[in-house]
């Protein structure tokens, strides 16, 4: 008598197994930084074998570029967001202080994930298409109501009072920021 073949074990059907695996590559970014994070620790994450990370991506420079990217794309709707009511310069700088003091509706975790990119797209220069991307993309929704320069200026005094607002200890006053804005934009406060 021969004996039966084992049985297999079915696999799971997990379609969405790629994209969990990115959100969870994120969240590891946003909880230990770059340095910090590791296959084991995003497939730990996403509930899924490690050999996963291998199956679907080329490797861990490949995940943490994919998971950068989406975080910009999942960045960049909340930013053009804070523009879309506006109709003047006065309204223009009014929705810039909104979005320094509001973080694009961001929290901490977001803003931790961002500030890894740009450390990251420092050392890696596969990354700074990402940056460059995102840059592009803040700077297009600007240059609606500045021209192509002022939009380079102002997005990067944005990011620089965001790290500002971010990193302090001290409080920032609104009112102050708004007043930075319109001596940047030549609009009375």
């Amino acid at each position: 008598m021969t004996a039966a073949p084992a049985a297999r074990s079915p696999r799971r059907y997990d379609p969405d197994r790629k994209s969990r695996i990115i959100d969870a590559a994120i969240g590891v970014i946003a909880d230990n930084g770059v340095t910090g994070t590791t296959s084991r620790r995003i497939a730990s994450a996403a509930d899924v074998p490690l050999g996963s990370i291998t199956y679907h991506f080329d490797s861990l420079e490949d995940l943490l570029e994919q998971a950068f990217r989406r975080h910009a794309e999942q960045m960049s709707p909340r930013y053009e967001a804070h523009f879309e009511n506006v109709t003047d310069l006065a309204g223009f700088a009014d929705a810039v202080t909104d979005l320094i003091h509001d973080g694009a509706d961001a929290d901490q975790r977001d803003w931790a994930v961002a500030y890894e990119l740009y450390l990251a797209a420092l050392r890696d220069p596969a990354l700074r298409g990402v940056t460059e991307a995102w840059m592009r993309r803040s700077r297009s929704v600007l240059e609606r109501f500045v021209d192509p320069v002022t939009a380079r200026a102002l997005d990067a005094l944005n990011e620089g009072l965001v790290m500002h607002l971010i990193l302090s200890t001290a409080t920032f006053d609104r009112a102050d920021t708004r007043a930075i804005v319109g001596r940047f934009l030549g609009v009375p406060g």
